[in-house]
């Protein structure tokens, strides 16, 4: 059997433009959407939920290879920085 390798990537997001939870569920709900087709990845907003202008959304891939699973993780935060109306504050990746 071979090892499972799994990559956790936490981005923490600026949304400058949004002035209600509900505006800020709207916005990460088509990021999320977005995220999930285009990569074999899960992800979920996972702290900051009643903040207006900030959250931080967690992102998990998993597979038999450590490099295929940072990538994963690497691509859908720059697809996530493309779609974003706002900034990156931060981001980090931890292998399991």
């Amino acid at each position: 059997m071979s090892a499972i390798r799994v990559a956790l990537g936490t981005v923490e997001l600026h949304l400058p433009g949004v002035s209600s939870l509900k505006e800020k569920r709207h916005v990460l709900k088509g990021i999320k959407e977005r995220v999930k087709n285009r990569f074999n990845v899960s992800i979920a907003e996972v702290d900051l939920n009643d903040t207006w202008q900030r959250a931080t959304l967690g992102i998990a891939c998993v597979s038999n290879d450590s490099r295929h699973a940072d990538e994963q993780v690497a691509k859908a935060v720059n697809l996530i920085e493309e779609l974003l109306d706002g900034s990156i504050i931060d981001y980090r990746v931890e292998m399991l």
